[in-house]
């Protein structure tokens, strides 16, 4: 039975680091740069969490836009309105890790099905993976809108299962998050993390990935041979 696979998008096939440069242009201070861009992200997936929590989903674009509200004003880097509106369009263009399209080339000539799966919108999520060179790659988006829930929510795993028509052991979640890979592995599917940094841990809840590998390229070997 192939295996199929569906690929978080930011944080695994795109780099959301890849603001840092437009950062150091719009910042006063572009040593801040980079702290800001972490921050971003990591609010950004809290947002996320806590909207998913109180039942109060908003599209996950709102999550980043109130994420980057609040990190202009944590770092008190003055921001205007025209440069938050900047930065929301940057984060719609940003660039795919180099792994990515050499990988899929691999999955696809070996007639393994990927999709990508994201909290992002399918129509947003489209345009930042053919912007990127992606989506192309891809044989469908599904998106947690779909079900207006967020992962790690059991919901948004039972979603895709059923948008593939597959059966969990055949259904693999790759992800560099490891909050994604433990949600994935609870709502019973196969799960692979991709440890883009040496220095990322894994989450201690007893609940581990079924494959780690340190990229893309090498995820393509382990699942074709």
């Amino acid at each position: 039975m192939q295996p199929v696979l569906a690929f978080d998008v930011y944080g695994t096939l795109i780099d959301t680091q890849g603001v840092t440069v437009e950062l150091e242009r719009r910042l006063t201070d572009a040593s801040k740069a980079g702290e800001f861009a972490r921050r971003w992200r990591d609010k950004q997936l809290e947002y996320s969490f806590r909207h998913g929590l109180m039942g109060a989903y908003v599209p996950f674009s709102e999550c980043t836009r109130e994420a980057l509200v609040f990190i202009d004003r944590a770092l008190q880097t003055g921001l205007s309105d025209n440069d938050q509106d900047h930065l929301m369009a940057v984060y719609g263009e940003l660039p795919a890790f180099d792994d990515v399209v050499p990988a899929l080339d691999q999955l696809r000539d070996a007639g393994i099905r990927c999709v990508a799966f994201s909290n992002g919108t399918a129509d947003a999520v489209s345009k930042l993976l053919t912007r990127a060179g992606v989506e192309s790659h891809m044989d469908d988006v599904i998106s947690a809108d779909e079900v207006k829930r967020f992962k790690p929510d059991p919901a948004v795993y039972t979603h895709l299962r059923s948008r593939l028509e597959t059966r969990p052991e055949q259904t693999w979640l790759v992800s560099s998050n490891p909050f994604d890979v433990i949600g994935a592995t609870h709502a019973g599917l196969r799960s692979a993390w991709v440890r883009r940094s040496p220095d990322a841990p894994f989450d201690p809840w007893g609940i581990e990935p079924d494959m780690t590998v340190t990229d893309l390229e090498a995820l393509a070997e382990r699942i074709i041979r």
